[in-house]
């Protein structure tokens, strides 16, 4: 059975954040106080790494002016250190 592949048009298109936050959980409040529920389904964002009080977190490439105000707006100490296209120059 041939294997079904997305295109290349329809793959989601993400932008990643590295962060210097206390938790998850501080992050998740942040998003969740200022953007809401609907905000947070739009920018559809899931962590992929976390070391120490670095977090690498990826949303969609919409949604990346409005996640960076609910961190400036936020209560916790959530600094966006850089924002990138890829992985690889995150990490760089």
């Amino acid at each position: 059975m041939k294997e079904l592949k997305l295109k290349s048009s329809m793959m989601r298109k993400n932008r990643y954040l590295l962060l210097d936050a206390e938790s998850k959980e501080s992050v998740e409040k942040a998003i969740l106080d200022y953007i809401g529920i609907l905000g947070w389904a739009k920018a559809a964002p899931f962590f992929v790494e976390e070391k120490g009080r670095n977090i690498i977190l990826a949303i969609d490439r919409g949604s990346v002016n409005e996640v960076r105000g609910a961190f400036e707006l936020s209560q916790h100490k959530i600094n966006v250190k850089k924002v990138s296209g890829t992985l690889k120059g995150l990490k760089n």
